[in-house]
């Protein structure tokens, strides 16, 4: 069997049931436990459209810096970013949760500066919530958040906008550094976090956060006992040739891209492309 017929009819298989409803942050805390949650980022309504059909959680992640417009690092997202794709995701999606990245600089300074940030990414795009970085340092934060009326889903272990600080993007993996990560789990949960993201940590960690809490914790480079999962859908997808060691590759789609804008310009060149199919007759 091909891999490609493999690969559809395990995307038969995970459908989810025709009119199932639209996941609620409610909801979504409650599948702690149960059955793996399915999240994916996503940037464009197109795509969001393609995910929507089997994702618990679409994440718009800041990620789109790097994959959309080719910067270095998430640093430069800006908040109008953030919106403008946040808009365009929740246009795709009808199921799935909607959750957009809080971008860097736009929630550290102030309980206040964040709240104002954050219910303006909620009322322009109409996402469901928010997911910002930061452990016990954020509490503070994701407290005031909560009490206001602002779902927020934390994200704790390696955190791409403290790149500079950490030196890059480095995995915790020294057993002298988990006792801080479980603190951090353990502070985003008391604040009010309805789940946490737990990014690039050894897989014991992962799984020692996962039975600390009791709000689902979603993993990405970090273990399968976590309560989900999560990728870059272009990591997934095979857009690019160089991936984190975490990333499953589900098909290559910049092979198939280059194939096909090769022969596109080849058949430009020869004035094959447009044919008498693709042009208009005159009446």
């Amino acid at each position: 069997m091909s891999t490609q017929s493999t690969l559809s009819k395990k995307a038969a298989h995970a459908e989810q049931p025709k009119g199932r409803k639209r996941m609620t942050v409610p909801d979504f805390s409650a599948r702690k436990g149960g059955e793996p949650l399915v999240c994916l980022t996503s940037y464009t309504a197109h795509v969001a459209r393609i995910c929507d059909e089997v994702s618990d959680l679409l994440l718009v992640g800041d990620s789109l810096g790097m994959v959309i417009h080719g910067m270095p690092n998430t640093l430069g997202v800006t908040l109008e970013h953030m919106i403008m794709h946040g808009q365009a995701v929740v246009r795709g999606a009808d199921k799935a949760l909607v959750v957009v990245d809080m971008p860097f600089g736009s929630f550290e300074e102030s309980t206040e500066v964040a709240f104002r940030n954050a219910s303006r990414v909620i009322k322009e795009t109409g996402c469901a919530a928010v997911k910002l970085e930061g452990g016990e340092e954020m509490a503070p934060t994701i407290r005031y958040l909560a009490r206001r009326g602002i779902p927020v889903m934390a994200h704790i272990g390696l955190m791409p906008q403290a790149m500079n600080t950490a030196g890059g993007f480095k995995a915790i993996r020294d057993e002298a550094h988990w006792d801080a990560v479980i603190a951090d789990a353990k502070a985003v949960e008391e604040a009010g976090a309805f789940s946490v993201v737990v990014e690039g940590v050894a897989e014991p960690l992962a799984a020692k956060i996962t039975e600390a809490i009791s709000i689902p914790t979603i993993g990405i480079g970090a273990s399968a006992a976590c309560d989900g999962q999560i990728l870059v859908f272009e990591d997934m997808i095979g857009l690019f040739p160089r991936v984190p060691t975490f990333v499953k590759r589900y098909g290559n789609m910049e092979e198939m891209m280059r194939a096909s804008v090769g022969v596109y310009a080849e058949e430009v060149k020869a004035r094959n492309f447009p044919g008498p199919e693709h042009t208009y007759k005159p009446k």
